[in-house]
């Protein structure tokens, strides 16, 4: 990026019968978000002209065929489709599936090409997604396989972090998943974000047991004693602050969390339950330790209010806000440890 230049924001569209678009033109509808960003939909002219017209906003915008033609000052969109796909509000269709994949694919190369600064992933249907080349349950696992980095699925406000030690898998299949060395390479994935993408110097990290009341000493299950204890002691005594395990039930309850900049849950509702009670329609879902910067809303499809103009856009805009002051803090990071000798050589002009 050159010194003046916004940064370039991505939106993939995500189901075109849910909420997706909805959520994102009325962020951008605000012409004060172009002070920001330059955002740039991966749709088409079409597609995005008959949602406006379906929702009654009030938006003009900019049809490019490539993000490098993309305005500032300008809703730009990348016309990555020429047809017109039919739009059913509410219905899991699947060419409602075909579509968020070829926005995604679309955004996700210009990510991989520096064409796009940062990505904000608009909600899709894991159901209707997959086909014989999309097999995928759901953005984090796609973004893994096509961007550089070991990724953790890390939810966000500004006053809680919450990541997950397993995603998307089976309940019954947690405690066998989670081992030593999945435990310190999430761990290390969020202590180097919360230092790189959010500016903590020290961060004091909690790790929430996998059984209820962490075991019990053993009596309710002895993964707690025999995998994440020693885990855990072993990662302090190399100089990372974490913690725990916690008990589930009581530590966001008692504000147990607060003394934390960010929590390790162990498997998904039990991270994402407490995340979304406290902070549904501000928490952003980031994903954290990959070489690029995508941020989601914390919200699915939302079907049933899909199409009639009800849908809150304030998740998708902490989203777009929070890729923003990632990307920025991440580039200041990185720009402060590089090599002190290439620095040098950088001002000479050599």
């Amino acid at each position: 990026m050159k010194e003046n230049q916004k940064i370039k924001l991505g939106i993939s569209i995500g189901d075109i019968n849910g909420i997706g678009c909805e959520v994102a033109l009325k962020t951008f509808e605000d012409p004060r978000m172009l002070d920001f960003c330059t955002p740039v939909f991966f749709a088409s002219n079409k597609t995005i002209s008959q949602q406006i017209k379906d929702l009654g906003l009030n938006i003009k915008f900019n049809g490019v065929r490539d993000a490098d033609q993309a305005l500032e000052g300008k809703i730009n969109i990348v016309n990555v489709w020429k047809e017109m796909p039919n739009i059913a509000y509410g219905e899991a269709t699947k060419q409602g599936g075909d579509y968020a994949i070829r926005s995604l694919r679309a955004a996700v190369a210009a990510l991989k090409e520096d064409k796009i600064d940062v990505l904000v992933t608009a909600p899709i249907n894991k159901n209707n997604i997959q086909s014989e080349d999309f097999n995928f349950p759901g953005h984090t696992d796609f973004l893994a396989q096509e961007l550089k980095g070991e990724s953790l699925m890390f939810m966000v406000t500004n006053e809680l972090r919450v990541g997950l030690l397993t995603d998307h898998i089976a309940v019954k299949d947690v405690a066998k998943t989670i081992t030593p060395k999945l435990i310190r390479n999430k761990i290390a994935i969020m202590e180097k974000s919360l230092k790189m993408d959010f500016g903590i110097r020290r961060p004091k990290i909690a790790m929430l047991g996998i059984n209820p009341h962490s075991g019990d000493n053993g009596t309710i299950g002895e993964e707690d004693d025999k995998v994440l204890k020693p885990t855990i002691q072993e990662l302090f005594n190399k100089g990372t602050l974490v913690y725990g395990p916690y008990s589930a039930d009581s530590f966001f309850g008692s504000d147990n969390h607060k003394g934390f900049d960010a929590v390790l849950a162990a498997y998904h509702d039990q991270g994402l339950i407490p995340f979304k009670t406290l902070s549904f329609g501000k928490g952003v879902n980031y994903t954290a330790g990959l070489d690029k910067v995508r941020t989601s809303p914390d919200h699915g499809t939302a079907y049933e209010i899909a199409g009639k103009g009800m849908a809150d856009e304030s998740s998708f805009k902490e989203a777009v806000f929070t890729g923003i002051q990632v990307f920025k803090n991440r580039t200041e990071y990185l720009d402060l440890h590089k090599n002190p000798l290439q620095k040098q050589k950088m001002k000479r002009g050599n």
